[in-house]
């Protein structure tokens, strides 16, 4: 049974740093893309970076570009986000994502088969 499970996330005060982690279980994904979406209260979910499943590359939302890092650990089967200078506008539920059959990543939902339980960032003003 394929699982990811996000940890990592809290509270902060705006102009701080967390580190997302999200550790996958039940098969390795180290030829697919696997990234993250949020969702901030009363909004549509929406991708924040992703990662490809074999050279690397990245995308990530305008929104958090140059302040987001998206990084995986292949023998850990483990992937990252790195996120610093956080804003009131970065407080949702992240979640961690990974496709069955795509290595590049995308911002599209129906992309990515597998998907966590969500973890919590705030950040304060």
């Amino acid at each position: 049974q394929v699982q990811l499970v996000e940890s990592g996330g809290g509270l902060v005060q705006a102009g701080g740093s967390l580190r997302l982690s999200c550790a996958a279980s039940g098969r390795t994904f180290s030829k697919s893309a696997m990234g993250w979406f949020r969702q901030a209260p009363g909004k549509e979910r929406e991708f924040v970076a992703g990662l490809s499943g074999s050279y690397g590359s990245t995308r990530y939302a305008d929104s958090v570009k140059g302040r987001f890092a998206i990084s995986r650990n292949y023998a850990k089967n483990t992937m990252y986000l790195e996120m610093n200078t956080l804003k009131p506008e970065d407080t949702a539920v992240y979640y961690c994502v990974a496709s069955w059959t795509y290595s590049d990543p995308s911002d599209r939902e129906t992309n990515y088969a597998y998907w966590g339980q969500g973890t919590q960032v705030s950040v304060s003003s």
